[in-house]
C-alpha cells in the first residue's frame, strides 16, 4: 500500500466505509519475563489503533504510550518483525554470507539487549543536548556583557540628546515665528494683489459688453446675403447640370451610333461563320457513314474464332493441371526420402558428438573431484585457526568492555561535578554582574544629581529606614551647600546650640539619634520628632514652635498645622538617601559574592581538570573497545568465510561425484544411440535418383505452362479486338447525332442572324440625326449660364465682406472675453493666494501656541530681544535639519 491508512476498510456495495482500524494482541506475563516498565501485570494487552487522516495511537493495559515505548517493549522482549525467534526462508544463507555487522546485531538481538542501545542512543542525544544549550548559556552570558557596555554608551549619548534637544526646540521656536512672519506678510501682500485683480476684472467686463453688442449686429446682417448667394449659387448649377446632361445624352448619341455600325460588322461576320460551320458538319456525317460499314464488315465471323480460341486454351490448362499433379508427387516422394536420411545423419553425428563431449566430461569431473578435496582439507585448518582468533578476539573485548564500563562511570562522575561547578559559578557570575550594574548604575545616578556645587546632603545619612523621615524632615534643604564665616550666598551656616530647648511630646523619640552628620543642623534635627504615623494626628496639637514630626514612612505634622501625608509627598532627598544606604550595602554584599566567586572557580577548575582526565581515559579504552571489536569482526569475519568455504567446497563435492554417476550413465545410453544412428542410415534408398526423377519432370510441366499461357493470350487477343469494334460503332452512333444536331442549330442560326442585320440597319439610319439637335440646345443654354454666373460672382462678394466683418466682431469678442477670463482667473488665484496665506498663517500661529504655549507675538520675546537679532530664514532651517540629524542619530538610545 502507499500508507498506513490503506489497512481502515474503504467500503463494498453493501457496507459503508470505516473511519478507523485496530488490532491488539494479548501476552502472557505470568513468568513477568517483560521490561520492568510493563512488568507489573500477569498480561499485557498491546493496541494499536489507526484513524484516517489523524494518525495511530498506542495503549499498553489501557494507557496512552508512545509508538516508541511500544517498540522498546517488544526490543527489550527481543521479539517483533525481526525477531531472530522467526526464521524465513533463506534467511541462513544471508546469515553465513552477512557482514559481521549485521550478524552483530541479530546476536543482539537474539540476547535480549538491542534495548539498551536504544536507551544508550537517547541517552547520549540528550547528553548533546544539556552540553549544547550549556554552551548557549555561556554565548548568552558573553552577549549580556557586550550589552553592558553599550548601555553606557547610550546613557552617555543620552545626555547629548539631551542638550541637543533643548538646543533644536529654541531653533524650532526661531523657525516658527519666522515662518508666521513669512505667512503675515504673504497675507498682507495677497490682500493687496486681490483688490487689483478685482477692479482690472469689472474693467474686462465692460469691454466684453461693447464687443458682444458689435459680434451681434453683425450676425443680424447676414442672413439676407447668405439667403442672395444660395439662390444665385443654385441657379447657376442647375443650368450647368442642364449643360452636362445636354454634352452627356450628344456623347451618348454618338457612342450608340458607333456601337450600330459596329454591330452590323459583327452579325456579317457570324453569318459567315454559321454558313461554314454548316458545311463542315455534313463532311464529317458522310464520313462517319463509311467508318461504320467498315466495321460492320470486319465484325463477320467474330463469335465462331473466339470459341475456337478459348477451347485451345482450356485443353492446355488440362495438360498443364495434370503434369504438375504427377510433379508433385514426385517432389513430396523425394522431400521425403530427402528428410529420413538428413534425420538419420544428424542423428548418427549428434551420437557421436555426445559420446565424445561426455567422455571429455568424465575426465573434467574426475580433475575437479580431485581438486576440491585437496582444498577442504585446506579450508579446515584455515576454520581451526579461525575459530582460535575468534576466541582471543572476544576474550580481549570482554576486557576491554569491563574496562570501558568503569571509565563511562568515572567520565560521567566528573562530568556531573564539572556541570554542577559550572552552575554554581555561573550562578555568581550572574550574580556578581547584576550587583555591579546596580552599583555603577547607582553611583552615575548619585553623581549626576550631585551637581558642580558641594551640597550638605552628600555629608549626611540615615540609618536604615529612616531615609523618609529624614527627607520629609528637612527635604531639599539638603541640597543647600555649608557656608563660610562671612559668605553672602545662600546655604548653611553654623549657630550655636540653643540654651534652652522646647521639650518633645512625651515618648517622642528625636531624630537626631537616627543622622550622622555635621554638627550645624542640631538646630533642626533637635525640634524634629520621630512617631508612628497612627499617633502623629493625636501630638501635632501639643508641638511648640518649629518643632516637627515625622514618621518612618514619610509623613510630616508641623507645628502650625500643616501637615503632609507619604502618598503626596515627593521627596527627592529620601530617594537620594535611600540610594545611598542602597550602595553602600551593595558594595559590602559584592565584596563577599566575590570572595565566594573565587573559592568556586577554585573548585571548577579542579573538577575541569579531573573530567578531562577522565575523557581522555574513556577515549583510550574507546579505541582499546573498538580495536577489539575490529579483532572480534575480522576474526568472526573469517570464521564465517571459512566456514562458507568449507560448506561450499562439500556441497561441490557432493555435487561432482553425483554429476560423474550420471556422466558414465548417459556415456552407455550415447553409446546404444550411436549404434541405432548407424543402422538407420545404412537401410535408406538412393535419394540422387528421387530428386532427377523430380527435375526431369519440372521441364515437362514448363512445356504444359507456356503452351497453356500462348493459348490463353491467343483468346484474350480476339476477345479484345471484338470489344474494341463495339465500342468505335457506339462512338460512331454519338458523334453522328451530335453533328447532325449542329447543322440543323446552323440552319436555324443563320436565319436569325439575317433578322438582327435588317434591324440594327434601322436603328443606324433613325440615330444619324440626334447630336445636332443636341448640339442646338446646347449652345442656346450657355448665354444663360453666364447671366447666371455674374449674379452669383456679385453675392459671393457682399457675402465675403459680411464674413469678414462678422469674423472681425467674433474675434473681437473672443479676445475680450479672454482677457475677461484671465483677469477672472487672476482675481481666483488670488483670492486663492489669500486663503492659503491666511490658513498658512493661522496654521503658524496655532503651531506656535501648540509647541510653545504663547501667541506669535509673544514668541518674538522668547527667541530674541528684537526683529534685527533674528537670523535668515534659509540659516535657521539649516541649523534645525543639522540639529534634527544629530537628534535622528541619538534617537535609538532616546527610545
Amino acid at each position: 500500500g502507499e500508507g498506513m491508512e490503506d489497512v481502515i476498510f474503504a467500503g463494498a456495495e453493501s457496507r459503508p466505509a470505516r473511519n478507523s482500524a485496530s488490532v491488539e494482541m494479548i501476552i502472557d506475563n505470568r513468568e513477568r519475563l517483560a521490561p520492568a516498565a510493563f512488568n507489573n501485570d500477569d498480561a499485557l494487552e498491546v493496541s494499536r489503533r489507526i484513524t484516517r487522516d489523524i494518525g495511530s495511537s498506542f495503549n499498553v493495559n489501557g494507557k496512552n504510550v508512545r509508538a516508541r515505548d511500544v517498540q522498546m517493549l517488544f526490543a527489550d522482549a527481543s521479539t517483533g518483525a525481526h525477531s531472530p525467534a522467526l526464521v524465513r526462508q533463506g534467511q541462513i544463507g544471508e546469515l553465513i554470507n552477512a557482514k559481521p555487522k549485521a550478524r552483530r546485531r541479530i546476536l543482539e538481538e537474539a540476547a535480549g539487549i538491542s534495548g539498551l542501545y536504544q536507551r544508550r542512543h537517547e541517552a547520549e542525544l540528550k547528553l548533546n543536548g544539556a552540553e549544547t544549550n550549556l554552551a548557549r548559556v555561556e554565548d548568552v552570558v558573553e552577549q549580556l556583557d557586550a550589552q553592558l557596555k553599550s548601555l553606557e554608551r547610550q546613557a552617555a549619548q543620552a545626555r547629548r540628546y539631551r542638550a541637543i534637544a533643548d538646543e533644536l526646540r529654541r531653533a524650532e521656536a526661531t523657525l516658527l515665528f519666522l515662518r508666521w512672519r513669512m505667512a503675515d506678510e504673504e497675507h498682507s501682500a495677497a490682500a493687496r494683489a486681490l483688490t487689483e485683480g478685482t477692479t482690472a476684472a469689472a474693467a474686462a467686463e465692460t469691454t466684453v459688453l461693447a464687443a458682444r453688442r458689435d459680434h451681434e449686429q453683425a450676425e443680424t446682417a447676414m442672413p439676407p446675403l447668405r439667403q442672395e448667394e444660395a439662390i444665385a449659387a443654385a441657379l447657376h448649377q442647375r443650368l450647368a447640370i442642364e449643360r452636362d446632361q445636354l454634352t452627356e445624352r450628344e456623347t451618348r448619341a454618338r457612342a450608340e451610333i458607333e456601337a450600330l455600325v459596329g454591330r452590323a460588322r459583327q452579325l456579317a461576320l457570324d453569318l459567315e461563320r454559321e454558313e461554314t460551320l454548316g458545311d463542315d458538319a455534313g463532311g464529317s456525317i458522310e464520313l462517319l457513314d463509311q467508318e461504320e460499314a467498315s466495321l460492320l464488315e470486319i465484325n463477320t465471323g467474330h463469335d465462331q474464332a473466339l470459341v475456337a480460341a478459348q477451347d485451345a486454351a482450356r485443353l492446355a490448362g488440362e495438360q498443364l493441371t495434370e503434369q504438375e499433379t504427377a510433379l508433385d508427387r514426385l517432389t513430396e516422394e523425394a522431400a521425403r526420402l530427402s528428410a529420413r536420411s538428413a534425420a538419420a545423419e544428424r542423428r548418427h553425428e549428434e551420437a557421436q558428438g555426445a559420446f565424445k563431449r561426455i567422455g571429455d566430461d568424465i575426465a573434467r569431473t574426475e580433475d575437479a573431484e580431485r581438486t576440491l578435496a585437496a582444498e577442504i582439507s585446506r579450508v579446515g585448518e584455515t576454520l581451526t585457526a579461525a575459530q582460535q582468533s575468534e576466541i582471543e578476539a572476544h576474550y580481549e573485548g570482554a576486557a576491554a568492555e569491563t574496562a570501558l564500563a568503569k571509565a563511562e562511570a568515572a567520565r560521567t562522575m566528573a562530568q556531573n561535578t564539572e556541570a554542577e561547578a559550572r552552575a554554581a559559578l555561573s550562578e555568581i557570575d550572574g550574580e556578581i554582574t547584576a550587583l555591579k550594574a546596580e552599583v555603577q548604575g547607582l553611583t552615575r545616578l548619585m553623581a549626576r544629581e550631585s551637581g558642580d556645587t558641594a551640597q550638605l546632603l552628600d555629608r549626611i545619612t540615615a540609618a536604615a529606614s529612616f531615609e523618609a523621615a529624614l527627607g520629609a524632615a528637612l527635604g531639599d534643604d539638603l541640597r543647600a551647600a555649608e557656608l563660610k564665616p562671612g559668605a553672602g550666598s545662600t546655604g548653611w551656616i553654623t549657630l550655636p546650640a540653643y540654651t534652652e530647648n522646647a521639650a518633645l511630646p512625651d515618648g517622642v523619640e528625636t531624630l537626631a539619634g537616627q543622622v550622622t552628620g555635621p554638627g550645624l543642623l542640631a538646630r533642626r534635627l533637635g525640634q524634629v520628632g520621630v512617631v508612628a504615623r497612627d499617633k502623629g494626628d493625636a501630638l501635632q496639637a501639643v508641638l511648640k514652635p518649629g518643632q516637627r514630626l515625622v514618621s518612618r514612612e514619610g509623613d510630616l505634622w508641623r507645628w502650625d498645622g500643616f501637615r503632609v501625608r507619604a502618598e503626596d509627598a515627593s521627596s527627592s532627598t529620601a530617594l537620594r538617601l535611600q540610594q545611598r544606604n542602597r550602595l553602600q550595602a551593595l558594595t559590602v554584599t559584592l565584596g563577599e559574592v566575590e570572595a565566594r566567586r573565587a573559592a568556586t572557580a577554585e573548585i571548577h577548575d579542579a573538577a575541569r581538570d579531573a573530567l578531562t582526565d577522565a575523557t581522555g581515559r574513556e577515549s583510550d579504552l574507546r579505541n582499546r573497545r573498538r580495536l577489539a571489536d575490529q579483532a572480534l569482526a575480522e576474526a568472526a569475519r573469517a570464521l564465517s568465510k571459512a566456514e562458507a568455504e568449507l560448506a561450499m567446497h562439500g556441497a561441490k563435492l557432493e555435487t561432482q561425484r553425483h554429476s560423474l554417476e550420471l556422466r558414465h550413465t548417459e556415456r552407455a545410453e550415447a553409446e546404444i544411440a550411436l549404434k541405432e544412428a548407424g543402422d538407420a542410415l545404412a537401410e535408406l534408398d538412393n535419394v540422387s535418383e528421387a530428386r532427377a526423377a523430380v527435375e526431369a519432370k519440372r521441364g515437362d510441366v514448363d512445356l504444359a505452362r507456356i503452351a497453356m499461357l500462348a493459348a490463353r493470350s491467343q483468346a484474350d487477343e480476339v476477345r479484345r479486338e471484338g470489344l474494341a469494334r463495339e465500342k468505335r460503332l457506339a462512338d460512331i452512333i454519338r458523334e453522328r447525332g451530335g453533328w447532325q444536331e449542329r447543322l440543323a442549330h446552323a440552319g436555324g442560326r443563320i436565319g436569325e442572324l439575317r433578322q438582327r442585320i435588317d434591324e440594327t440597319a434601322a436603328a443606324q439610319a433613325s440615330a444619324e440625326g440626334a447630336p445636332e439637335e443636341l448640339a442646338q440646345k446646347r449652345a442656346t443654354l450657355a448665354a444663360e449660364i453666364d447671366t447666371a454666373e455674374t449674379r452669383r460672382r456679385t453675392a459671393a462678394d457682399a457675402l465675403a465682406e459680411g464674413e469678414t466683418r462678422l469674423r472681425a466682431a467674433e474675434n473681437a469678442e473672443r479676445e475680450a472675453e479672454r482677457k475677461a477670463s484671465e483677469c477672472r482667473e487672476s482675481r481666483a488665484r488670488c483670492e486663492a493666494r489669500l486663503e492659503g496665506a491666511d490658513e498658512r498663517r493661522d496654521e503658524a500661529a496655532a503651531r506656535i501656541r501648540e509647541d510653545m504655549d504663547v501667541a506669535p507675538e509673544q514668541l518674538l520675546e522668547v527667541v530674541s530681544s528684537g526683529t534685527e537679532d533674528l537670523p535668515a530664514l534659509d540659516t535657521v532651517e539649516l541649523d534645525v535639519a543639522r540639529l534634527r540629524r544629530q537628534r535622528d542619530s541619538l534617537g535609538a538610545v532616546n527610545l
